[in-house]
């Protein structure tokens, strides 16, 4: 197979796939092309994922990885309350792996995630690399005009929300590292069930597309970021981009169940998994108290929980355990940081 074999083989699959009702043009030609919406912008997000930094291609699939590598873009564009819509694809991966099943398997991730939010592929690129797998991808998204959600609007007062729960993804990522692996046949002791839960968290996260279009379409949400880096990295960027402090309460954080039921027995601690392990992909946002009370109780059966409130910038980002508050450091994952860990 070439190039352009496998060019063919992508752009006939789209055809099984997606809306193309407002595409013009899309996988053949030098670049896609999109008919816009009157009255809506565009949002646009891109990702990398690279072998050996973002994953180990002895821990994952090529389903899971391909089904990975789109969600991280769903979920930024969630996280400035808009719908997606289109996506590209770039992969670079080495010889020895062109033109085995592994590509048609991470495609099938692709579209199996794609096929889920309404997400046509209209593009991308492909590459050999001489020793890594790297996906690149990008989705783009519609909002009406004036809607978009973005870091700084955060307002002393303003209630702070996550969605879903917290340090799943940063337990799997753990656990891969020590040889955790997914067990191919379903066990009945629940240990390995929890085990197996919190390396799909990380593996394949789950975008919290549906609260991003509600928070978005509903203009529920006064800032908002998805939890990437951590939920302590993360609040600082909102706090720090809206020229806020933050009080943040342990006690109310909602930490995965399969968390707290491993982390005794691995000497993890919960308490700093949710505060900084990363990659949950959930949403974090804040809200005035009046907009609070119009939130939904669940959308696509996800809940959401009040875990503290937006103060003024000199009390800085703060956490509150028990009778103690202390400074909250921002303590997620940073590429470029001496401290930072390939998986």
């Amino acid at each position: 197979m070439n190039e352009f074999d496998f060019i063919k083989r992508i752009k006939n699959k789209t055809r099984m796939h997606g809306d193309f009702s407002q595409v013009v043009q899309g996988i053949g030609d030098d670049a896609a092309v999109i008919k816009p919406t009157s009255g809506r912008q565009l949002v646009v997000s891109a990702d990398l994922l690279i072998e050996g930094i973002d994953f180990l291609r002895s821990a994952t699939s090529a389903r899971l990885l391909g089904r990975k590598s789109l969600a991280v873009s769903l979920s930024d564009v969630a996280a400035m309350g808009a719908k997606p819509r289109w996506a590209l694809l770039s992969l670079g991966v080495t010889e020895d792996v062109w033109g085995t099943e592994f590509i048609d398997q991470l495609y099938e991730g692709v579209f199996e995630l794609a096929d889920k939010y309404g997400v046509t592929l209209v593009g991308g690129d492909t590459s050999r690399t001489p020793d890594k797998i790297v996906v690149d991808s990008i989705v783009l998204g519609e909002c009406k005009e004036g809607a978009v959600i973005s870091r700084t609007g955060a307002k002393p007062g303003d209630q702070i929300f996550v969605t879903g729960t917290l340090g799943a993804s940063g337990a799997g990522l753990r656990l891969s590292n020590r040889g955790a692996r997914i067990t191919p046949v379903q066990e009945t002791e629940s240990e390995q069930r929890a085990i197996d839960a919190v390396l799909m968290r990380h593996l394949s996260p789950e975008p919290r597309v549906g609260w991003g279009m509600v928070l978005g379409q509903e203009k529920l949400a006064s800032s908002m970021i998805d939890l990437s880096d951590g939920l302590s990295s993360d609040l600082h960027h909102i706090c720090e981009d809206s020229n806020t402090g933050a009080l943040i309460r342990a006690l109310d954080l909602p930490i995965d169940p399969a968390v707290v039921e491993l982390c005794g027995r691995r000497a993890l601690d919960p308490l700093q998994l949710a505060l900084h392990g990363g990659e949950d992909f959930e949403l974090l946002f804040t809200t005035s108290p009046a907009n609070a009370s119009r939130l939904p109780k669940r959308v696509d059966g996800v809940t959401v929980t009040c875990i503290g409130t937006i103060e003024a910038s000199d009390q800085g980002v703060r956490l509150e355990e028990g009778l103690r508050v202390w400074p909250l450091e921002a303590g997620g994952y940073e590429h470029f940081a001496a401290r930072a860990k390939t998986v």
